[in-house]
């Protein structure tokens, strides 16, 4: 008999997303996002919340790419710092699974390959060119943000894949926005896509201070919360 807690989970994380609908019409791309999990009580800090959250978010990946996926994260600095995988090196986190050390955003070429990224109010950006398949993930709050790690992004795609921005399809997704943060970065990004000259870009408007029964909100929370999961994988040769 299957598990309840297991089907109201997946429930979620096959919900559909609108504001991802412009990346999964490219051919061969597919993104995700995986929000608050219900009825998962989370009152400890960072490393805390990850190892709650590690069975879910593995199972997310299993039900979003198949159970033998290879999948990457990245470490989260809140740097600019962005790395070509596969082939980076990497550490073990707290949550005993690996990470690509020192860098905020992830891109990569290869079929098959999901890049994962976590978030709670920083930005997930997510990145696809159009032309030669390749894609890339960032985590882009407030200080993301102030050092460009989209442009960073964009210069690390031409420089390893040929990218050219009006190729790309870039859509920043839930974070925390004014009134409930000082600094309106989500407005910020959208001034460096615009740019940088890439060929579409979405913002989906959506609040993570404003609904905790979907989002999580590290400010709201007061440090004291769970993580959400972008997810993007390039399933074929285009």
């Amino acid at each position: 008999m299957a598990n309840p807690k297991r089907l109201r989970y997946r429930s979620r994380v096959t919900e559909a997303f609108p504001f991802l609908d412009s990346l999964n019409a490219i051919p061969g791309v597919r993104a995700a996002w995986v929000g608050r999990i219900p009825d998962l009580p989370i009152h400890g800090d960072r490393d805390e919340a990850m190892n709650l959250l590690r069975a879910h978010h593995t199972a997310a990946v299993s039900d979003f790419a198949g159970p033998s996926a290879e999948w990457w994260r990245a470490e989260q600095v809140h740097g600019t710092a962005v790395v070509k995988v596969p082939g980076a090196p990497q550490n073990m986190a707290p949550d005993g699974m690996p990470v690509v050390p020192s860098c905020d955003g992830l891109i990569t070429c290869e079929p098959g390959l999901v890049l994962a990224i976590y978030v709670a109010d920083c930005g997930p950006i997510w990145l696809a060119d159009r032309r030669t398949g390749a894609i890339g993930l960032l985590h882009s709050g407030r200080k993301g943000t102030e050092g460009n790690i989209f442009q960073a992004a964009l210069g690390e795609m031409g420089r390893n894949f040929g990218t050219r921005p009006d190729d790309v399809v870039a859509t920043l997704g839930p974070c925390i926005r004014v009134p409930d943060y000082e600094i309106d970065f989500a407005g910020q990004i959208a001034d460096q896509a615009k740019a940088s000259g890439v060929g579409n870009f979405l913002d989906c408007g959506l609040n993570t201070a404003c609904d905790l029964q979907r989002h999580y909100s590290y400010r709201r929370e007061l440090g004291k919360t769970g993580r959400m999961m972008a997810l993007i994988v390039r399933d074929f040769k285009v």
